[in-house]
């Protein structure tokens, strides 16, 4: 087995992943704020909605698990999300332990202009394309060595 050589001080903190990627997960959702505000969105509550944009209805334990988040989590913003107009949640009528959850006609409406909101990300990042698909690339194999069973 190869030795792992963390150089002379492996506790500095501009070295360790952990810090770079709290700072950048904090600095790059900052850019969304401005971006999300005029929606009445946080950027939790734009995450349900890239979910539910891509398949709708869903239940609350599938969006709990694509988001990688708690339903504990999830509840206080489907609620807020219905009380928005974007939402409905509904019982499973063969399950009344089943929450669905489902984008309304102004959910769907909204997707349009989210679609602006990327753009204006890379645009605000101010990097290459090329250089946030590989560093997106990375995350997810990140994501992929962490990811619980």
């Amino acid at each position: 087995m190869t030795s792992i050589d963390l150089g002379d001080d492996p506790l500095a903190l501009d070295r360790q992943v952990c810090f770079a990627l709290s700072v950048a997960s904090r600095s790059v959702i900052a850019i969304y704020r401005p971006l999300l505000e005029p929606y009445g969105l946080t950027h939790p509550q734009y995450l349900v909605l890239l979910a539910l944009w891509e398949r709708s209805p869903r239940s609350v334990r599938d969006l709990s698990q694509t988001l990688r988040s708690e339903p504990a989590t999830l509840s206080p913003l489907l609620k807020r999300l219905e009380a928005l107009g974007y939402v409905t949640r509904q019982r499973n009528a063969s399950d009344e332990r089943s929450l669905a959850v489902a984008l309304t006609e102004k959910g769907r409406e909204l997707r349009q202009e989210a679609e602006k909101i990327p753009y204006q990300v890379v645009e605000r990042l101010g990097m290459e394309l090329s250089e946030l698909e590989a560093l997106h690339t990375a995350l997810a194999r990140v994501l992929e060595a962490t990811k619980t069973h």
